[in-house]
């Protein structure tokens, strides 16, 4: 392993060593009384990682309307049991991602179980009780909803992950740990029922938040990792005429280092996807959740769970990918006019960033609708402003990501990726002061050394590189109030037609050789259709796909011998 170790780290070496950027920038005269200039630097050479095409995600809940935190009872009819599947805001939503991944589960999975086509008693609705664990007693799906929810994601184009019950036949001590093997049998009869129907399900995730001292209750990592390969012999074996299965995932938890390294060592050739959750803001009730979304050194602190399972996956031989598999940001439900209003598309697309930056495949955002953190309105099905800064991401920001740093205030959030299904980069900017506009410059860093220069500057055959215009998305709340729940895109209200249907979401055209100005309490994505990075080429992309392919054999030893002889 260690040499293996060692023509990894050689490899990356070459990469970073022969690697040459290429930094956009922008600016236009401000309104506010106070303009600083800044320079965003991004390297186009190689890419830093890459995202699954369909990287935007969102999760589905069990919570029932009597669902309260802090004496606000937030969730509605917006549970997978109740939800009304027939509202036409909902379907187009869904539709205009065209595909966006959906992930059921939540804190009641683990106490779901799955009504059988032999089973002659009604299923039992989730009912509250303070003396059960997580205040509710255990719920059914029935067969029927089940039908319901399949169709209805089939036909709104959306992907579907489940997550089951890991609790199931455990027992529970008085310290939370649960003991005992996980009973299957619920699971494979559930399973075996969508293969039977001819339902796509995208992948099947076990427990949730169950991993290190778990909430409500914790499994040991061995124990998981176990049932972890109880769950992948059951998709093989139910799945075994099918050449394309689901993936296998999990936990669904909260970070821990030493549970999740030993989790994903016992796991090596049964799981595909490590998931965890993210809730870094605190509790839903806080007044401060906004001094927390528009402080960059809070933000910054984010990023240390990406890091380290982006280390231990690096580190072990596991060839799984991470995930965010659950991010409301502020547990228990949120909080009303922070969670779903503008503000929190900072706390939100800066998060997107990041995780990409740091290898996550698909990020889950807690919820599509339900809660005070939909990207829906839990009663009226329209869209929050996450749901359209959401929308913009997944059709503006490629797979591939590009180092990108900013010198400047610490106020602003730089982000680039490939475009998505079209030439060129975009960069995305995020501006958390109020009273500051941002000129960000756009300059180029010469190859073999740090020297960089604008665009400006720039001679006319380097000029030729990049097109004539650029498109601009401008996204700012209504009447400059962090708490609105409207959102104006280059300064007209983005609102759902009488039909129900999303508004187009339509760029401004600005000369690429001219500056973005990034306004006070703003975001920006920028789209320059003619930058022409290695980076974003069709060939590179398929060179790091194979790159990625050999680091996996090598990970998993064929090719150790032959390596070691040269090494």
């Amino acid at each position: 392993m260690g040499c293996v170790l060692t023509l990894v780290g050689f490899c990356l070496w070459v990469c970073l060593m022969s690697q040459s950027s290429i930094p956009v920038a922008s600016q236009r005269s401000g309104g506010s009384e106070n303009v600083e200039e800044g320079r965003v630097l991004i390297n186009g050479r190689v890419a830093i990682g890459s995202t699954d095409d369909d990287f935007v995600c969102a999760t589905l809940d069990w919570w029932p309307p009597d669902k309260c935190d802090y004496g606000n009872c937030s969730w509605g009819r917006a549970s997978l049991l109740n939800l009304d599947l027939t509202n036409k805001i909902l379907f187009n939503a869904i539709k205009a991602f065209s595909s966006l991944k959906i992930r059921m589960g939540g804190t009641l999975q683990d106490k779901v179980i799955y009504q059988r086509t032999s089973d002659q008693q009604p299923c039992a609705q989730f009912v509250k009780n303070s003396s059960e664990m997580f205040g509710f007693s255990e719920g059914c799906l029935p067969m029927s909803r089940w039908d319901e929810l399949n169709q209805f994601f089939r036909d709104a184009g959306a992907v579907v992950i489940f997550g089951l019950n890991a609790l199931s036949g455990r027992s529970i001590g008085m310290d939370g740990l649960a003991t005992g093997a996980w009973n299957s049998s619920d699971a494979e009869s559930l399973i075996q029922y969508t293969v039977n129907k001819g339902y796509t399900i995208h992948g099947w995730e076990l427990g949730n938040e169950l991993s290190g001292n778990g909430v409500g209750a914790g499994v040991a990592a061995d124990q998981y990792a176990s049932d972890i390969n109880t769950l992948q012999s059951m998709v093989q074996k139910i799945y075994a005429s099918y050449e394309v299965k689901p993936l296998v995932i999990g936990p669904g938890g909260f970070f821990d280092a030493s549970w999740y390294t030993e989790f994903i060592d016992k796991t090596l050739k049964s799981l595909q996807v490590v998931t965890h959750h993210i809730y870094n803001l605190g509790p839903g009730v806080d007044d401060h959740l906004i001094d927390k979304i528009l402080d960059p050194s809070y933000l910054d602190g984010g990023s240390k769970p990406f890091q380290d399972l982006q280390s231990i996956l690096q580190t072990s031989a596991t060839s799984a990918t991470a995930w965010v598999g659950e991010a409301g940001g502020a547990y228990n439900s949120g909080h009303n006019h922070v969670t779903n209003a503008f503000a929190f598309s900072f706390w939100y697309l800066d998060q997107l960033g990041m995780a990409s930056s740091y290898g996550t495949k698909t990020y889950c955002r807690q919820t599509l609708i339900g809660g005070n953190y939909g990207l829906l309105n839990t009663t009226t099905f329209v869209p929050n402003p996450d749901y359209y800064s959401a929308l913009l991401w997944h059709r503006l920001m490629g797979r591939n990501v590009l180092s990108t740093s900013f010198n400047g205030t610490k106020k602003i959030r730089a982000y680039a990726h490939c475009s998505k299904q079209s030439p060129g980069i975009t960069l995305l900017l995020i501006n958390l002061d109020g009273n500051t506009t941002l000129r960000v410059q756009v300059s180029t860093e010469n190859d073999g050394n740090n020297r960089t220069s604008t665009l400006q500057r720039k001679n006319q055959t380097q000029r030729s590189n990049f097109s004539s215009t650029r498109e601009e998305y401008h996204l700012t709340a209504k009447d400059g109030d962090l708490h609105s729940q409207t959102l104006l895109l280059n300064g007209k209200v983005l609102t759902v037609n009488s039909s129900g249907s999303v508004p187009p979401l339509e760029p401004i055209s600005v000369s690429s050789l001219d500056p973005i100005t990034v306004a006070p309490f703003s975001v920006v994505f920028a789209r320059f259709p003619d930058v022409n990075y290695p980076a974003c080429s069709r060939s590179t992309q398929m060179e790091m796909d194979k790159f990625g392919l050999l680091i996996e054999l090598l990970l998993f030893g064929i090719l150790q011998p032959i390596i070691c002889i040269f090494f």
